[in-house]
């Protein structure tokens, strides 16, 4: 019995749409993080990238829970020395909610190549509206 492998040109990419309204931002990203590398399909393969578009919707109506609306901090760095930058989640999700969702989903995925070419296929917006219509995103509940 031989192992199937999918070829390029065999897969198919089908368009999900995700509202994120009173959803918790971890689970969330982690079925997106599954989405996004083909996990949820039969031909699911480790070396290649076959998994599916994510549109998320309504990014600002994400939940945490706990205490993190204060305690949560995300840091970045500039590259310079002492330049370490921190921002808290209220503050993030108050000047860009959607890179909440995008830094949740991107923890989640592999740290190489294949993992910066699955992060591409995720669009997040902060409102209930995106511009793609044209594809026919089915509505995904989880």
């Amino acid at each position: 019995m031989k192992t199937y492998i999918p070829k390029l040109a065999e897969i198919e990419r089908k368009w999900h749409l995700v509202d994120a309204e009173g959803k918790i931002l971890g689970r969330l990203a982690s079925r997106i993080a599954q989405i996004l590398s083909g996990k949820d399909k039969p031909v699911y393969t480790p070396h290649l990238d076959v998994g599916d578009f994510v549109v998320v919707i309504n990014a600002e109506k994400v939940k945490v829970t706990g205490g993190k609306e204060e305690k949560k901090i995300y840091y970045r760095h500039t590259g310079y020395p002492g330049g370490l930058k921190e921002r808290t989640y209220e503050e993030l999700l108050s000047k860009k909610p959607q890179d909440i969702i995008r830094k949740a989903v991107r923890g989640m995925l592999p740290k190489n190549k294949l993992g910066r070419q699955m992060f591409k296929k995720l669009k997040v917006y902060a409102g209930s509206e995106h511009p793609h219509q044209a594809q026919r995103p089915e509505k995904l509940d989880f």
